[in-house]
């Protein structure tokens, strides 16, 4: 039988999913993982030893037969509704360590909100805090 996955574990599987989507997990995504992790109050609970051990068992599931899909679902299923834009979130964030985001992140972030439910300005705001964190001066 296999272990229920947590709201934890649905948040670690956003970032994975946002950091390998465009088949490249980056050093500096894979930072910004462990930096979220550590500092964020939502996983203040959260067993960070289990890190890679929940971001194995998300790539299985990325790598079967539908494997976004289920992903996605997966996700929606283990975060309560409350934390929907938090997981956004996390997505952007990841990607956005890079200052690059491209077309195959957009398309995850496009298939986060909508099996999220999420309305497009608060992805929007989430999108905007972003870019003003990470410009350059």
């Amino acid at each position: 039988m296999t272990t229920p996955v947590t709201p934890h574990d649905a948040l670690v599987f956003v970032m994975v999913m946002a950091s390998a989507v465009d088949n490249s997990m980056n050093e500096k995504e894979l930072r910004r993982i462990g930096q979220l992790t550590d500092a964020l109050p939502i996983f203040d609970d959260f067993d960070k030893d289990r890190l890679i051990e929940i971001s194995q068992r998300c790539a299985d599931i990325l790598a079967g037969p539908e494997g976004l899909d289920i992903a996605l679902e997966v996700i929606r299923d283990a975060l309560p509704a409350r934390a929907y834009d938090t997981a956004y979130a996390m997505a952007v964030e990841v990607m956005a360590v890079d200052l690059a985001v491209k077309p195959e992140e957009i398309r995850l972030l496009q298939l986060l909100r909508d099996r999220l439910n999420l309305d497009k300005l608060t992805c929007a705001a989430i999108e905007r805090s972003a870019i003003a964190r990470y410009r350059p001066i």
